[in-house]
């Protein structure tokens, strides 16, 4: 299947789904928190799957790895005045 066909098949799955929900809120009633859940859940498939179609719909353009310069000069050592050495305990004081 392509990707169109796919998400057609999910749209379909969720104009399904929300006739169902639809069909629950009359026979349960609309105004408990689990039925509001529900219908909002539903609600958020339906708009992330918009979402989704308009992404699919747009070229994918390659993607460049960015890169990161790491200079090969050396750190500053004032950097880690304040650490200790880490396994050896502080500069000051002697392992038992």
């Amino acid at each position: 299947m392509s990707v169109h066909d796919d998400l057609t098949s999910v749209q379909r799955s969720l104009d399904d789904l929300s006739r169902s929900v639809g069909r629950l809120e009359q026979q349960l009633g609309g105004g408990g928190l689990e039925m509001r859940r529900v219908r909002t859940d539903a609600d958020h498939l339906r708009e992330s799957l918009a979402l989704l179609r308009e992404a699919a719909a747009q070229p994918a353009a390659p993607r460049k790895p960015e890169l990161v310069t790491i200079p090969d000069t050396p750190y500053d050592d004032s950097l880690w005045i304040d650490t200790d050495d880490e396994g050896l305990g502080a500069r000051d004081r002697h392992a038992p």
